[in-house]
């Protein structure tokens, strides 16, 4: 276990990333989302996060619905601020936005104090919960100004009045993040897709930050939204189509953790894992299969002979920290 900046709360060194069970690109019925959150608790996995933006509520319902059965102090949850839920038209769907549900909601953009608030009671009436562990603001590229300016303080008031333990920003970008550590008294950032074994740009600005400032990082997207997980011409790389070059890069790691008995799955949870500023590696499952198989990857250990020839072979960023405990 971890704890998250200076805040008491611990984590997990694998926690579940519920977007997948609030029908990510293809519907998951009840049942499989709450056997995928049964079986992560099983495998020993302790840290849970949602958002409202997953699914229009959904996964928070489903979350909040198959956490109810343990103890509220054996687990650490969070979910984020930034998009507020209203009432949608119905008559479509929100596939544009990614997820397979009726579009009965529709997302407003609201980093303001008041909507921060709003926006937190409403996850806490989906999850049926009376508490969250960790608030993130969940993507404010395009709102820098009023993230900064007004969702902070309301987080850090938040923290204050003890309502929740820890704040802190999701992204899938490093330089706005990185401002949150410097400037802020955040406790944790969680970096999606920006450090991994395809891109390790966070190496550049936030994982030194962090390091210095004692800010906790969660790493999502280990997989790169799938590419990482089963690199294939259909797969998927940053939610979008793969390119060819990126494909054969994949295909090319798979293939060197394949000659080393291991499984390419296994060698990208372990490296996201091995960073001294990461605290928890988040997996998106959509079924108990799937969060088993993470689970079991993430406690194989990788032959130190893989990352010896990864790091000869130049397909890493120099100085990245490898499991091994050596530089690359």
């Amino acid at each position: 276990m971890s704890t998250l900046g200076r805040s008491g709360v611990q984590i997990g060194p694998l926690g579940l990333g519920a977007a997948v069970i609030g029908n990510l690109y293809t519907e998951v019925s009840d049942q499989q989302a709450h056997d995928t959150v049964t079986t992560a608790w099983q495998r020993g996995i302790r840290y849970f996060d949602t958002a409202p933006h997953y699914g229009l509520g959904l996964s928070e319902r489903r979350l909040g619905e198959a956490l109810r059965e343990y103890d509220r102090d054996a687990y650490t949850l969070s979910t984020k601020v930034g998009r507020r839920l209203e009432p949608g038209p119905g008559d479509g769907d929100d596939l544009a936005h990614g997820f397979a549900v009726p579009d009965t909601y529709r997302r407003v953009w609201d980093f303001s104090a008041d909507g921060i608030r709003r926006t937190l009671e409403a996850s806490l009436e989906r999850l049926g919960l009376d508490r969250v562990d960790v608030v993130y603001l969940h993507d404010p590229d395009d709102h820098a100004e009023q993230a900064f300016h007004e969702g902070y303080p309301a987080l850090e008031k938040l923290r204050s009045e003890g309502v929740v333990g820890a704040i802190g920003a999701g992204m899938n970008q490093t330089a706005m993040l990185t401002r949150f550590v410097r400037d802020t008294d955040i406790d944790v950032v969680l970096c999606a897709g920006r450090y991994t074994l395809l891109d390790q740009s966070a190496l550049a600005d936030l994982l030194p930050a962090a390091e210095e400032r004692g800010t906790s990082v969660v790493i999502g997207g280990a997989f790169n939204s799938g590419l990482l997980a089963d690199p294939r011409p259909a797969a998927t790389y940053n939610y979008a189509q793969v390119s060819d070059e990126l494909l054969a890069r994949a295909l090319r790691l798979k293939a060197l953790a394949e000659r080393h008995g291991s499984t390419l799955r296994a060698a990208a949870l372990a490296f996201c894992a091995a960073h001294p500023a990461v605290a928890s590696v988040l997996v998106g499952a959509r079924s108990a299969a799937e969060i088993a198989d993470g689970a079991q990857q993430f406690a194989t250990p990788v032959p130190a002979a893989f990352w010896q020839e990864l790091r000869d072979s130049g397909l890493l960023r120099a100085g990245t920290p490898l499991p091994t405990g050596e530089p690359s």
